[in-house]
């Protein structure tokens, strides 16, 4: 069997993202748990997909968490020439991941002129200006596992800011790996109409993962 070798480590609050690869598999893993394979991001896709449908050609989209780069590339694929993506990724480390031994999977997708990266906390870059729409992977989803301090977007407040970010009838599209009716009421109590997702990690496979597709009030 290959072994798997590593790559890169990058410190968080509550313990280290480790890149690995073994051939041409890519994983990131924190505490020994993994959060994302090169192998299994078609639900990282529907997030772009999903989120990014049925928006102007001159879209400002955010996205927070560029993970290995999937989200990035199909909100690309989604929009058109004249648009502009926003990525806040909190870690450097990733950040250079991606533009090197991780660059190739999602096709370069830092390269496109229409994405600027920011090393900063979503929630701030959020403040900044008003986005048709938000792509928020960050962490596994609203159960915050990596760092706690990723519930903030996911409580009343974070959603409330979320809210005022958006254009009027913009969107919100939040991906996790596990579907959570808390957070769909938190979602609904602050104005928005809320979709639910259940989609799988790769083609044919039995598990689902979630995204949430919330719409502002107009």
């Amino acid at each position: 069997m290959i072994p798997w070798v590593e790559l890169g480590r990058a410190k968080l609050p509550d313990g280290e993202l480790v890149l690995s690869r073994r051939g041409d598999e890519y994983v990131l893993r924190m505490r020994g748990a993994e959060l994302m394979n090169s192998r299994s991001h078609a639900s990282e896709e529907l997030l772009a997909t999903l989120g990014c449908a049925g928006l102007p050609s001159d879209a400002r989209v955010l996205i927070g968490g560029l993970g290995m780069g999937f989200t990035t590339r199909a909100s690309l694929d989604a929009l058109a020439s004249t648009a502009t993506i926003v990525i806040a990724e909190l870690l450097p480390e990733v950040v250079a991941w991606n533009r090197g031994p991780l660059a190739h999977l999602a096709a370069h997708p830092l390269d496109d002129p229409r994405v600027s990266v920011r090393i900063a906390d979503v929630a701030e870059v959020m403040s900044e200006g008003t986005h048709h729409a938000i792509l928020l992977d960050v962490d596994n989803g609203p159960d915050a596992f990596t760092a706690p301090s990723n519930s903030k977007l996911y409580g009343v407040r974070g959603l409330e800011r979320a809210r005022r970010a958006l254009v009027p009838g913009g969107t919100l599209a939040v991906w996790s790996v596990a579907d959570d009716k808390a957070f769909t009421g938190r979602l609904r109590g602050v104005g928005f109409t809320v979709e639910t997702h259940r989609v799988p990690p790769r083609p044919n496979s039995g598990a689902r993962h979630v995204v949430w597709i919330a719409r502002a009030p107009q």
